[in-house]
């Protein structure tokens, strides 16, 4: 689906046989942030977990690249592994822009899509110029420098300033990303198109989950989405940053898990 480029090895994470769960990581992120849904929700859904071409164990494929090409990664994944469809596709921040493009590319496949601190709205000239800010600061400084910037901002002030091993845990996945990599999903997402219109004809079900304590999305940007969208939920997680699948663990795989048994019904657990 990716014309004009050279193919890339794409590594994944993968759990069992049951309906699919797709779980697209934020930005500068792997696969590894999604640690305790992997562990938990195994019960319940196949759970698959790639990592986005210049993170984790994936190639550092040299960039720009574009949203759209990022969903047409993971389409291409789910495909080479005979995934059945309808699955449910999630993602946070950026993955959750991915998730959006994956819908409107991909309605077919799609049962359900669970939007995480992430939103609809395209980048501000602001925003943009601050991407672009944070690519030079990559390119002079390395790839760390702009997640040592973003770290402190990753969780809620309380679990950041107390919480040592979470801090550790998500610096460790922060610094594993490529050059290629940050540098490439920075430009993906500042020209990402604006998936504003297009809410209000997402047919599937969808689940918004939003941390409280957001202090990169705010949860009003949550609260938008899930005014426009015809058949959305919204749980706002208390005492959560923009990562509430670490921060809150138990509160956000209930919600997923609960979402899930709405969709597939509660007796695919025992097969």
């Amino acid at each position: 689906m990716n014309e004009n480029e050279e193919d890339f090895v794409m590594a994944f994470q993968d759990s069992c046989d049951r309906p699919t769960l797709l779980l697209i990581h934020g930005f500068p992120l792997s696969s590894q942030m999604w640690t305790p849904q992997l562990e938990d929700l195994g019960e319940y859904v196949r759970v698959i977990a790639p990592d986005l071409r210049g993170f984790g164990q994936s190639d550092s494929v040299p960039g720009p690249y574009t949203i759209a090409q990022l969903a047409d990664d993971c389409a291409d994944l789910l495909g080479h592994l005979n995934v059945a469809s309808p699955f449910v596709v999630c993602g946070l921040s950026m993955g959750g822009y991915i998730a959006l493009e994956f819908y409107r590319r991909y309605p077919e496949l799609v049962a359900g899509l669970i939007l995480v601190s992430t939103r609809a709205g395209a980048d501000s000239e602001e925003a943009k110029a601050n991407r672009d800010k944070s690519a030079e600061l990559a390119k002079n400084e390395g790839a760390t420098a702009v997640s040592a910037q973003m770290l402190p901002k990753m969780m809620a002030p309380e679990f950041y300033e107390s919480d040592e091993e979470l801090v550790e845990f998500v610096e460790e996945i922060m610094s594993a990303a490529s050059l290629n990599g940050v540098v490439g999903a920075l430009a993906a997402m500042r020209d990402r198109i604006d998936s504003t219109p297009t809410l209000d004809d997402i047919a599937a079900p969808v689940l918004i989950i939003h941390g409280a304590d957001d202090q990169l999305i705010p949860p009003s940007e949550a609260e938008l989405m899930y005014k426009a969208i015809p058949d959305a939920d919204l749980v706002i997680i208390p005492d959560a940053g923009h990562l509430p699948n670490l921060e809150q663990p138990d509160i956000f795989n209930d919600a997923v898990i609960d979402f899930l048994e709405e969709l597939f019904g509660e007796d695919d657990e025992d097969e």
